[in-house]
């Protein structure tokens, strides 16, 4: 494991009795809270020195009530230090209420992602009113997490190129399909969203795309070291994707995968992917993040 702190960029808290959550009334083993105490308990032995909250796909009453909660956490807890809040950027022009509103909440407020993996038109993405939206997000200081199925990433290789004043980040290295043993073409498709300045990849959800019961450290390594090389180490960052990464494997698990699995780099790529880049594109230094 890291012997030096690390920050964490994909982190979900929730209470179900709190926020209605329709998706997770099928998993029993996540339909439970999930909160800062019991991530404590998940991560112990782990200097996790700052989070980044993702929303959690609420029922759509909920979205900005979502923000609003995770800063009152955060100002119970200084390692909440940034929230990439839930917005409906498909309305285009018509989502700036909804943006201003959102950013209203506070400086912790860094990130916007509206979750495509559950949209049937793999192109759903390069709608011009969504397209509108997400071009919308620099003027409000905000980035893009991409959340896609690997079928849907050459779409989102193409938002990100309509999109060149957008900063994006690929959440869960584009969910490829690891328990199909698939490379191709998600290999492709990774270095066509590389090659754009813009982007950068979040190594993060690799177990919960492999065999959930039987995966193993060879089965996700083509994937994640295929993001390390087309990315480079100045961008890639970590995240747990806690809780969801228990329907696969303990947090712990997980994070000593990726620690072997990036056992050559030097000592300043590690920090890199483990804490700095995530504290750079997020900016998590500027006011408000503590």
């Amino acid at each position: 494991m890291p012997d030096f702190p690390i920050i964490d960029s994909h982190v979900h808290l929730w209470d179900p009795a709190h926020f209605r959550m329709e998706w997770l009334d099928a998993n029993q083993r996540l339909n439970k809270t999930f909160g800062l105490a019991e991530y404590d308990e998940h991560t112990a032995g782990i200097q996790v020195e700052g989070m980044v909250y993702l929303e959690v796909d609420l029922a759509p009453e909920y979205k900005l009530l979502e923000a609003q909660w995770v800063d009152a956490l955060a100002q119970q807890d200084g390692r909440l230090k940034a929230i990439v809040a839930s917005a409906p950027l498909e309305y285009g022009e018509q989502v700036r209420a909804f943006l201003e509103a959102l950013v209203a909440v506070g400086p912790r407020v860094k990130g916007v992602r509206r979750l495509l993996q559950g949209e049937s038109d793999p192109a759903y993405c390069l709608q011009p009113r969504f397209v509108r939206g997400v071009q919308l997000l620099p003027e409000f200081g905000l980035s893009f997490d991409i959340c896609v199925y690997h079928p849907q990433l050459a779409s989102a290789v193409e938002l990100v190129r309509r999109c060149p004043e957008t900063s994006f980040i690929l959440d869960h290295i584009g969910k490829p399909n690891i328990r199909g043993h698939q490379l191709d073409p998600w290999r492709s498709e990774i270095d066509a969203l590389a090659a754009l300045p813009n982007v950068v990849c979040k190594v993060s959800g690799a177990t919960t795309e492999a065999d959930l019961e039987h995966w193993t450290v060879d089965d996700v390594a083509p994937y994640v070291n295929h993001v390390l090389a087309a990315f480079g180490e100045d961008r890639v960052v970590y995240g747990g994707d806690w809780p969801v990464v228990l329907n696969a494997s303990p947090y712990k698990r997980w994070a000593e995968t990726l620690d072997t699995l990036t056992a050559s780099l030097s000592p300043q790529a590690k920090r890199k992917l483990w804490a700095d880049n995530a504290r750079r594109f997020y900016r998590l230094d500027e006011g408000g993040a503590g």
